[in-house]
């Protein structure tokens, strides 16, 4: 079987609901952590070339969605008063991933997500449970905040993007749950190549 076969592809399917976003985001948790738990902590925590190592990827993973997990927490109104009141419906989930996808390729780029470079230290393996239970918090705390936000809630309130605008709470989870199956392919590519 050719390596690229094997390589995998942490699918997203099409998430519309608040229940289908937050499936795919704990879909997405279980496959990155079974294989990233293949890899060994050197290669964790090593650089993939240019690129950053695993371990970054997982850090900004975990630091993409604290904001949005922070955000959720806040009352409707305050974020209504401070972002304004969406249109009342939402962009398709592919139709958030091409806005990403476009974002990228104009040479859009992490910023103040971008993990800080960190030594994995003497104990590199409780490092790494540490680096992804912090993911695997943020993740399951993501699943249980879309899950308490009404359908009509998620089309109406608009959050920051620094990429993309201001997107609906509906597109922001779209995004996130893209965003997290982007870099897990990202990973999963350059351990295979």
């Amino acid at each position: 079987m050719p390596a690229a076969a094997m390589i995998p592809q942490f699918e997203t399917g099409t998430p519309v609901t608040g229940l289908d976003h937050a499936t795919a985001l704990g879909a997405l948790l279980a496959s990155g952590t079974a294989y990233l738990s293949t890899l060994p902590d050197a290669t964790f925590f090593a650089p993939q070339g240019e690129a950053w190592s695993p371990a970054d990827h997982v850090r900004h993973l975990q630091l993409a969605g604290s904001p949005l997990l922070m955000a959720l927490k806040l009352p409707r109104w305050l974020l209504a008063l401070r972002f304004g009141r969406g249109p009342g419906h939402s962009r398709s989930f592919d139709e958030v991933r091409s806005l990403y996808i476009k974002a990228l390729a104009a040479g859009g780029q992490a910023g103040r997500f971008t993990p800080r470079p960190r030594d994995p230290g003497p104990d590199s393996h409780a490092n790494r449970m540490t680096i992804m239970k912090a993911w695997a918090d943020v993740t399951v705390n993501l699943q249980g905040a879309v899950a308490r936000w009404p359908e009509t809630a998620l089309d109406r309130q608009l959050l920051p993007h620094p990429l993309l605008g201001l997107l609906t709470t509906r597109e922001m989870f779209s995004f996130t749950v893209y965003h997290t199956a982007h870099h897990l392919r990202r990973v999963a590519e350059r351990a295979g190549a």
